[in-house]
Parts: C-alpha cells; sequence; structure tokens
C-alpha cells in the first residue's frame, strides 16, 4: 500500500473499517472513487453525511425513519390490529422483502441475553406493552430468531402478554424448502416435528 499516496492509503484505510470490506475491496473501492467525477464522489459524501444527520429511530415502532414516525407507522394501507416483533431492523426489512406481511412492526433493539448482560430493561419491552395497553391491536407475532436468545425472548413475551387482550402468535420455523433432513439441526427439525400441519 506504500505506493498510494498518503490520501488514497487513508481512504482504503477507512474503507477497510466497513463491515465485509478487506485490503483488496477498499483498494479497487478507492481506486474507483479515483476514477469518478468529482461531482460522483461529492454526491456520495453528501448521502453519507446526509444519512448521518437525518436517520433516526422511529419513535412508535424504533425502525430508521427521517422523521419522527416512519412510513410503515403512518401508512394508511397497513393493518394497524398486526403488530410482528423482531429482533433488529435487518429482519424487519427481510420480512418486509417477503411480502407476506401487511401490519405494523415493533423492533426490540435485541434480544435477552443474560450471558452479555441484557436483560428486559435493555430493550424496547416497556413500549411494547404500552402500545397493546393502547389498545387497536387484534394480534402480536413473535418473530424474533430460532436461536436460544430469540426462542427465550419470545418465551418471555408471550408469558408478559399472556393476561392482555391479544392473541400472541409466533412464526413458524422448520425444514426449508429444498432442505435434506440429513443436514438440518437439530433445534430446525424438533421444530418442524412441533408445527407439523395436516395435507389436504
Amino acid at each position: 500500500m506504500r505506493c498510494y499516496p498518503p490520501s488514497i492509503r487513508r481512504l482504503i484505510q477507512h474503507l477497510q473499517t466497513l463491515p465485509g470490506i478487506g485490503e483488496k475491496t477498499a483498494e479497487r473501492l478507492a481506486m474507483h472513487l479515483v476514477r469518478v467525477e468529482k461531482k460522483d464522489a461529492e454526491a456520495l459524501a453528501f448521502s453519507i453525511l446526509n444519512v448521518k444527520e437525518k436517520v433516526r429511530l422511529c419513535s412508535r415502532c424504533f425502525g430508521l425513519s427521517d422523521t419522527d414516525v416512519c412510513d410503515i407507522c403512518t401508512s394508511p394501507t397497513r393493518d394497524a390490529g398486526l403488530l410482528c416483533v423482531v429482533e433488529n431492523v435487518s429482519e424487519m426489512i427481510a420480512i418486509e422483502r417477503s411480502g407476506a406481511f401487511h401490519g405494523r412492526y415493533h423492533i426490540l433493539q435485541g434480544v435477552l441475553s443474560p450471558m452479555d448482560g441484557v436483560g428486559p430493561d435493555d430493550l424496547r419491552i416497556h413500549e411494547l406493552l404500552e402500545r397493546v395497553a393502547e389498545g387497536g391491536i387484534r394480534e402480536v407475532i413473535l418473530a424474533t430468531n430460532t436461536h436460544m436468545e430469540g426462542e427465550s425472548t419470545a418465551m418471555y413475551l408471550s408469558e408478559l402478554l399472556e393476561n392482555r387482550p391479544v392473541k400472541v402468535t409466533r412464526i413458524a420455523s422448520g425444514v426449508p424448502l429444498g432442505g435434506d433432513l440429513r443436514y438440518v439441526d437439530q433445534l430446525t427439525l424438533k421444530r418442524a416435528m412441533e408445527t407439523r400441519y395436516a395435507l389436504g
């Protein structure tokens, strides 16, 4: 990297701090930025600064938003009676991309993990209970991941919501389409057996 001038070396070092970007990729990106027109580089720099200035957590669901309340929470086409609880924004985006859900979300900002010092007060659980207490929600869908922390978080939330006037459901999980049973882990197979359904 010594063959590059200091300005390019600094750019490569900064690009390497991005997730999934190693030295070779950082070099390719830096050389691309050297070649593009100045207006394109300025547009990229502006976009990065703009994100840092504008993006915040939605005050309702705790997803990412440019405004106090996000587009999903304010959309009149979404079913306000369905509330899908997820761990983080990435899970919400995955569900949105599937096109299978048309309700609203509540993002916990993590999962319960005593080993890592993450307890109920570190998550958006109090806010979830407040939303349910406001009324209008028919069903709370627990869509945390199926690892141990996600399962224990879902169980904890279902117990908290047990005496509330809402239906509490858990997303189904099991063997993926095209999956070979020989290579499916035991927890997934156990869940698949527990959530089996009748054909026809």
